[in-house]
């Protein structure tokens, strides 16, 4: 009965790759800032029944029978998500952050009309009108970017481009920008042209959940945000906006662009809101704030150059440009050395995508595991021992020997 058999005697090809990936995940100290560790109980709460289910509509209004059970885990989800992030309506059926961004262009803009977001080299996302995604390719995108001197956005500059262009939809919202965005000062851009504002706050959700983060709620429209990441949840979404929006939010997530619902996820998500509605969930969100402040730092002593002279959240942006390294190969060499980061544009990159001049750095995964300042200090002192051996194939294999001792003491979930 191959029904009952276990992972491991059924198809162990598969079972033998899940366990080098948990090896691996044991074993390296995991950088790159959208990664996490999900606890046990969320990681049981994915693997459940509920994925067994179907579930197309919302909850008291299905178009499938057998939900009174599904019904009650979606209205748990919602209720913790409310109480989190003190939100007047949420929709937790998204399946991920691009989809949800997807969703609010559908219930607000035409296609054709413009939006401005954040320009995708200067930190902000693919669904903020980049040319490589649908939002840059079916609506008329005007982007904004950081200021050349500081590294940093300038509002007056924002305000001044949404004037002259009159957006229909404003985002803020970045994947790679390490400062605190002002959400007010958006507020009074958007309230200026008579447009909504949309917050994707996927990267700091966890962050403005503990407390370590102004939240956008009450300045934003809508916000979108993933639920893995800072929150630590499994890989699902959330759209939150103000009640006045929940029609039209809904039906753009269905039936406008997803079916049924991923319950499984739907349960994990209500698990990890209540683990962040714990009091513990601050300290570790303050806590991620601290270690990245303090890797920039031990960077910054090493001679490294950071976008905007350091950080305010979980990330760090490192430009390689006086270092004459690129991206890829720091990035490669890195995950040789059990350093995982990625590759990343830094702006006014002068290189392609694919090879660029910066490499993202993250606090969010071994704050989880118990990493504090010194670790992440030590992290930095490697980074350099990696860089200024010009990726020498010894130093990358004595530094991974380090990496590993050191995450032996500080156990995964």
């Amino acid at each position: 009965m191959q029904f009952h058999s276990s992972l491991p005697s059924f198809d162990p090809t598969l079972a033998a790759l899940l366990q080098a990936e948990e090896d691996k995940q044991r074993d390296s100290i995991r950088l790159i800032a959208s990664e996490n560790y999900a606890s046990a109980a969320v990681r049981e709460a994915s693997a459940s029944v509920l994925t067994n289910k179907y579930s197309e509509g919302y909850a008291g209004a299905r178009y499938y029978e057998g939900q009174q059970v599904v019904d009650q885990v979606e209205r748990l989800a919602i209720a913790r998500a409310r109480v989190v992030f003190n939100a007047e309506h949420v929709n937790v059926q998204p399946y991920s952050g691009s989809p949800a961004n997807l969703a609010v262009y559908l219930a607000f803009v035409k296609p054709g009309e413009t939006v401005m977001g954040m320009r995708l080299a200067h930190g902000g996302h693919l669904t903020h009108g980049s040319k490589a995604s649908i939002t840059g390719k079916y609506w008329d995108i005007a982007s904004y970017e950081l200021d050349p001197h500081t590294g940093r956005l300038d509002y007056d500059l924002i305000r001044a481009k949404a004037l002259q262009h009159r957006p229909r939809l404003l985002i803020a919202g970045h994947s790679a920008y390490p400062r605190q965005l002002d959400f007010a000062a958006f507020r009074s851009i958007a309230d200026e042209i008579g447009a909504p504002l949309l917050v994707d706050m996927a990267h700091i959700a966890g962050l403005v959940a503990g407390g370590a983060h102004p939240s956008p709620i009450p300045h934003a429209d809508v916000v979108t945000t993933t639920t893995h990441k800072t929150l630590r949840g499994p890989r699902g979404a959330m759209i939150l906006c103000r009640a006045e929006h929940a029609g039209k939010i809904d039906k753009a997530v269905f039936p406008g662009l997803q079916g049924g619902p991923h319950n499984n996820t739907t349960a994990a998500i209500a698990v990890a809101l209540h683990e962040a509605a714990q009091p513990s969930f601050s300290d570790y969100a303050r806590q991620c704030v601290l270690n990245a402040q303090a890797l920039g730092r031990s960077l910054q002593e090493c001679g490294f150059e950071l976008v905007s002279g350091g950080t305010d959240n979980h990330l760090l942006l490192i430009d390689l440009r006086k270092k004459n390294l690129a991206g890829k190969p720091v990035a490669e060499a890195l995950d040789r050395a059990g350093l995982v980061a990625n590759y990343n544009s830094v702006p006014w990159d002068d290189r392609p995508p694919q090879d660029p001049s910066g490499i993202r750095i993250g606090s969010p995964a071994m704050t989880t595991r118990g990493f504090r300042e010194a670790e992440f200090k030590q992290i930095g002192k490697w980074i350099d021992r990696v860089v200024a051996s010009t990726l020498d194939d010894q130093v990358i294999t004595s530094v991974a020997a380090e990496v590993r001792d050191l995450c032996r003491n500080f156990p995964m979930p």
